[in-house]
Order: C-alpha cells, then sequence, then structure tokens
C-alpha cells in the first residue's frame, strides 16, 4: 500500500520556487547580470523588435531561434522600464522555472510514490545556482525544461488514467517545447513511441498527440519557407549555427567518445560532482521502482547533444578544464540536471518511509556541497562563462551609451549594425524604432545603396566593412559627409565608429 500523501505538499513546493526564483532574480539584477550572456542580449532585441522597429510585425521574430521565447517575453519588452534594465526576459524565464518545478514534483510524486522523494527531486533541481542564474535571464533553458516537465508529468499521468486530456496536454506540453529549443524535435518520436505502447487505445492517443505535437516543427518548416524560400533556412541558411562554425573542427566533431567526454564534463560542471555520484547510484534506484520512461525521457536531451557534437557541425562545448580551455555553450549541460535530479529523489524513495526525511536531507545537503564550500558566483560555470565572453562587449556597450546618451536627440535617428550593437540603444533607454537596421529588411537596403536619397539618420554608429559603413563611404565620394565623433577600440573585439551628419 503507497504511503499517504499530503494535499497541502504541492502548495508548498510551489509557494518555496517562486520565493527561490524571485530571489534569483533580484541578485541578479542588482548586481546586474541580466544581460551578461550575449544570447539573453540579443532574445530581449529580438521580442523588442517585433513591436518596437521601424518595420514591427511577425518577421522580426527572425529565423534561426525558435519563436516560443520572443513570444513569451512580448507583453513585458512592450514596457519601456521591463525592456531597458532587461527584467523583461527574467520574468516569463522565471514563471516557466516556477512550473518546471512544479511538474517535477508532480511528476516525481506519481512515478516515485513519495512526498520525500517529490521534495527531493525539485530540490535538487531548483538550488542548483546555474540553474538559478539561468532562470533569472532572457534565455531559453527555463522554458525548455517547464515544457520537459510538464510532457513529463502528462505522460506518467497518462499512464496511470488513461485520459484524454493527459494525452492532449502531454502533447501541448510538446508542442511548446517544439517552439523553444530543437532538442524537443529529437525528443518527439520517443514521446510518440511512449504512447503507441501505453496507450489502450493505441492508434488514436498517438495520433492526437502527433497531430498536436508535430504542429510545432511543421509550423516553423513553413515560417521559414514563406520568409525566405526555404523551409531549411535555419539549418543552412546564412545565420545558421553550421554557417557560424564555417566547417571548423572542435573537439568532439566526428568522434563519439570525445562528444561523450566534452558533455559529461559540461553536465557535472553545471550539476556539481556531488550531484554527479548522487545521481548515479539514484539511477539503480530508479530503475528499482520501474520509473523506466522517465529516466528515458529526460536522458534524452544529453543524447541530444551527443549526437549534435559529432554529427551536426554546429553545437561545440568549451570548459575551462579541457582544449581548448575556454568557455561555450557550457550551459548545455543543464539539460540533464532534471534526470539527476530524479535519479536522486530515487535513492529516497527505496528507503523505509520513517527514514526518508532523514535520506532527502542527505541527498539534498550532499548536491549542495559544492556550492556552500564555494558559494562565489566564480563557481557557477554558466555564471563564469557570461562573464568572461562578455566583458569586452559590456565596456564598449558602456562607452558608447555613455557618449551618446547626452548627444543624442530622440527620433533624430540612428542608423546601424545588427546584433550586438542594439545593446547600445538599449543602454541608451531609446526606442528601437529610432534605430534603422538591416533588420528593416528592403528600406535599409534602399538607403545603404543610395544614402544620397534615403538616408535621414543624423547619427551612425557602425563596424568596420559593415553596411552602415559602406553608406558613410558612399555619401563621402558624393561630397555629403558624416564627421566621425568617436573610435572606440578594443581588444579583441571590432573597432566601433560613431559619425555625426
Amino acid at each position: 500500500m503507497p504511503p499517504r500523501r499530503s494535499q497541502l505538499a504541492p502548495f508548498a513546493a510551489a509557494i518555496a520556487l517562486i520565493f527561490l526564483s524571485a530571489g534569483a532574480v533580484v541578485f541578479c539584477s542588482l548586481h546586474g547580470y541580466l544581460t551578461w550572456y550575449g544570447d539573453a542580449e540579443a532574445h530581449l532585441d529580438i521580442a523588442r523588435r517585433i513591436v518596437d522597429s521601424r518595420t514591427p510585425g511577425y518577421d522580426q521574430v527572425g529565423l534561426v531561434w525558435l519563436p516560443l521565447p520572443h513570444w513569451a517575453m512580448m507583453p513585458f519588452v512592450s514596457i519601456d522600464a521591463l525592456w531597458f534594465n532587461a527584467l523583461a526576459g527574467s520574468i516569463p524565464s522565471a514563471l516557466a522555472f516556477i512550473l518546471a518545478g512544479c511538474f517535477l514534483f508532480g511528476a516525481a510524486r506519481r512515478v516515485l510514490h513519495s512526498d520525500s522523494a517529490a521534495f527531493t527531486a525539485t530540490a535538487l533541481f531548483a538550488l542548483n545556482p546555474n540553474m538559478l542564474y539561468m532562470q533569472s535571464i532572457a534565455m531559453s533553458e527555463s522554458i525548455f525544461f517547464g515544457c520537459l516537465m510538464a510532457l513529463l508529468y502528462f505522460s506518467v499521468r497518462f499512464c496511470d488514467t488513461q485520459s484524454w486530456g493527459s494525452a492532449i496536454a502531454a502533447g501541448i506540453a510538446a508542442l511548446a517545447g517544439t517552439l523553444t529549443r530543437y532538442d524537443f524535435w529529437f525528443i518527439l518520436p520517443f514521446a510518440a513511441v511512449y504512447f503507441l505502447v501505453v496507450a489502450r487505445r493505441r492508434l488514436a492517443v498517438t495520433l492526437v498527440f502527433c497531430a498536436i505535437a508535430g504542429a510545432g516543427p511543421l509550423f516553423w518548416l513553413f515560417h521559414n519557407w514563406f520568409l525566405t524560400g526555404d523551409a531549411l533556412d535555419f539549418y543552412r541558411g546564412p545565420w545558421s549555427p553550421r554557417a557560424i562554425q564555417r566547417g571548423a573542427d572542435y573537439p568532439g566533431k566526428d568522434d563519439w567518445g570525445l562528444a561523450f567526454l566534452y558533455y559529461r564534463t559540461a553536465a557535472q560542471l553545471c550539476a556539481g560532482p556531488c550531484l554527479t555520484i548522487v545521481a548515479l547510484a539514484g539511477a539503480a534506484a530508479a530503475i528499482f521502482k520501474r520509473a523506466f520512461w522517465p529516466l528515458v525521457l529526460l536522458l534524452l536531451p544529453g543524447v541530444f547533444y551527443v549526437w549534435s557534437m559529432h554529427s551536426s557541425g554546429g553545437t561545440p562545448i568549451f570548459m575551462p578544464v579541457l582544449k581548448p580551455f575556454s568557455y561555450y555553450n557550457t550551459r548545455y549541460g543543464l539539460a540533464v540536471l532534471p534526470l539527476m535530479a530524479l535519479a536522486g529523489a530515487a535513492l529516497v524513495a527505496v528507503m523505509p518511509i520513517r527514514a526518508r526525511g532523514v535520506m532527502a536531507l542527505l541527498v539534498v545537503t550532499a548536491a549542495s556541497i559544492p556550492w556552500i564550500a564555494h558559494p562565489k558566483p566564480s563557481s557557477w560555470i554558466t555564471w563564469e562563462e557570461s562573464r568572461v565572453n562578455s566583458e569586452t562587449r559590456r565596456a564598449w556597450t558602456r562607452e558608447a551609451a555613455d557618449y551618446l546618451k547626452p548627444r543624442y536627440i530622440q527620433g533624430t535617428g540612428i542608423l546601424t549594425n545588427c546584433g550586438e550593437l542594439t545593446g547600445i540603444f538599449r543602454e541608451m533607454r531609446i526606442p528601437l524604432r529610432d534605430t534603422f537596421t538591416c533588420d528593416n529588411g528592403l528600406p535599409f537596403d534602399a538607403a545603404v545603396l543610395r544614402p544620397e536619397l534615403f538616408l535621414h539618420e543624423t547619427w551612425v554608429v557602425t563596424t568596420g566593412g559593415a553596411p552602415a559603413q559602406s553608406a558613410v563611404n558612399r555619401l563621402a565620394r558624393q561630397g555629403v559627409y558624416y564627421g566621425l565623433e568617436k573610435t572606440i577600440i578594443m581588444k579583441d573585439a571590432p573597432v566601433i565608429d560613431i559619425y555625426r551628419r
């Protein structure tokens, strides 16, 4: 007979997650960490362009990054103050983190038949400082985990209830996941096989799940085709990871052993060495508890990254402990954190009922030892990556914004580049409709090709060789000059020129 479970336990878990999430967001905001990740800045700016641009609208969501995180930010980035201080990206990320923790609690409780085990799984997931940092900023990890934990919960619930509601909810969770990260595209066929195996109405349930979940990839293929004429532009287009990598070799490419080594190391650095050991022991306990599907589902994101490092040519992971001894994509190691959390919780579930509380405390404490022993953010691999890789960008962003802010008159316009320079204008606290970039499509192309006819902006902020620089040069040849006001030169960064007409 399974032990009695408290009806208040899920509410207690939810309240704890809310306070934990809010505390992490406040901490990161007060210390200015919210846009240290270059991708966090980019996500914020993409979402803002949809509602604030010379050419706002649907197509500003772009082609490579999946759209759900940007759509989720839209209600918040439309509020100037929340975009300026970057909390517009923190809010949906934090909400998704809370949902992920709640669904993980519910799934662990249902699979392991123990409140203590469910609290353990949630704590191992939610107390990880790398996870807390990522849920505080405008990144896709939290939304991905929210979708994955929802799929886990509703799929195990379906196994028990065989209800259409659970199957449809699982399909919706998977649909949201496929619009968040490409990892979910890899997960879909495995989830479909699961429903085919466990459903009593095998074909009907599986078809309904696939119809709902499969709409995500189909939509994105159509989106890319509609905007570019190539349904696979996100995979092979000029802004795709493959194009950015340009076929460069990196550890793990075409080498399964090395790909596994690099991903395993990233996972250990993200989860901490103690949780890794606890999870290895807990995996046997989870198998004993017959948690086969949860183990498989939560392992799949890690399998995806190992496969992608080996085969796709677009997903390198660099860490300071392995060659080339740098930082890049270390956050991908977090993808197996829920797996480790559930496995660790299984150690609690196999204990006698009276010993579960003590065991839960021991497991959570053991997993937390590295973070307690080294409480500084520099011991969090994801935070350290964002710090190291953003030092130069933050410096030139601040210098450019400080120079322009007292001189720029709102509405006079700035011709500039796509990409990282957008952070300057957010720091200046001006709307993006004051800027004119390649994101504005044909009007921008016309202004660059015939600046004497179509270029009316007072300022130009550009890097050498960019279209904005070409426009300045064309005008100079015709006797119309933008005066060079300031040049920002920093090591390992492009030279930034600021012109005024």
